[in-house]
């Protein structure tokens, strides 16, 4: 799959099905593969992009710093190369930020949000969190960070079934490992704040979380709830905060009636 200039660097894109633009914005890992369990699922309905962030994977890594703001910028842009008007976007974590700017910064862009495992701030607990994970990093290097993420984002069970699956994926995630830039998404998320802009906001939105999710708490998403007007909520009992991989059939199902509310119709 292709790699496309956006002006100041080439992100690495790929690009499944027909119909309308869904965008898939990851976590704080920022891979493409995040979402493997949803590309073909949602391509069987939509045209799906999915791509790895600014400084990840097969994108460009450029030594600056990193913002919440500029890697929604660079879907923006990314948007413009790949000739896409309008879009849903569906974030999960760090993407959850990315749309919550979307929607604030470029309406217009975008048909629909799903805020998955977000938050409007970090407030004490998550700053505790993610203090920690950059301590780890630091402290005790990429080996230790990568295995306490796979302890912070999956349920206990899923890990017991899945352990040399999890073992091979830390392997391939420390094989191309670059520990600043992990750092500085870290710092961008530590200083992302538009909470006070949301209840301005006028994108469809449909909030989803788990209830079980250790890194970010039910709790958080429920405040977006409550704060952004007209939004849904949709939460799943077990899942932890990668939900999505750990119970896909639920969450795909639980996405794809309201992406299909929100999709123009000249446009499906």
């Amino acid at each position: 799959m292709p790699r496309i200039s956006i002006g100041d660097c080439q992100l690495y894109y790929e690009r499944y099905g027909a119909g309308f633009p869904v965008l898939f914005a990851s976590g704080l890992g920022g891979h493409a593969n995040f979402w493997r369990e949803q590309v073909p699922a949602f391509a069987r309905s939509f045209d799906v992009v999915i791509h790895d962030m600014r400084g990840v994977g097969q994108s460009d890594a450029l030594r600056m710093a990193y913002t919440v703001e500029g890697n929604a910028a660079d879907m923006i842009a990314l948007m413009d190369a790949l000739a896409i008007e309008r879009a849903h976007i569906i974030g999960h974590a760090t993407g959850s930020a990315v749309a919550q700017v979307l929607a604030i910064e470029h309406p217009e862009r975008i048909a629909s949000v799903v805020i998955s495992a977000g938050w409007a701030r970090q407030d004490p607990y998550l700053r505790r969190v993610y203090t920690l994970r950059r301590e780890l990093l630091t402290q005790l290097g990429p080996a230790a960070y990568v295995q306490a993420a796979t302890v912070m984002t999956y349920p206990a069970w899923w890990i017991a079934k899945h352990n040399e699956a999890l073992r091979q994926m830390e392997s391939q995630q420390l094989a191309g490992f670059k520990p600043e830039i992990d750092l500085a998404r870290i710092d961008a998320l530590l200083a992302f704040d538009r909470a006070a802009e949301l209840p301005r906001m006028k994108t469809p939105t449909l909030v989803i979380a788990a209830e079980d999710d250790f890194l970010s708490p039910s709790y958080l998403s429920e405040e977006l709830a409550r704060v952004i007007p007209g939004a849904e909520a949709k939460f799943f009992s077990h899942g932890g905060h990668c939900f999505m991989q750990v119970s896909p059939r639920e969450f795909n199902q639980g996405v794809m009636p309201f992406l299909e509310q929100h999709t123009p119709a000249n446009r499906h």
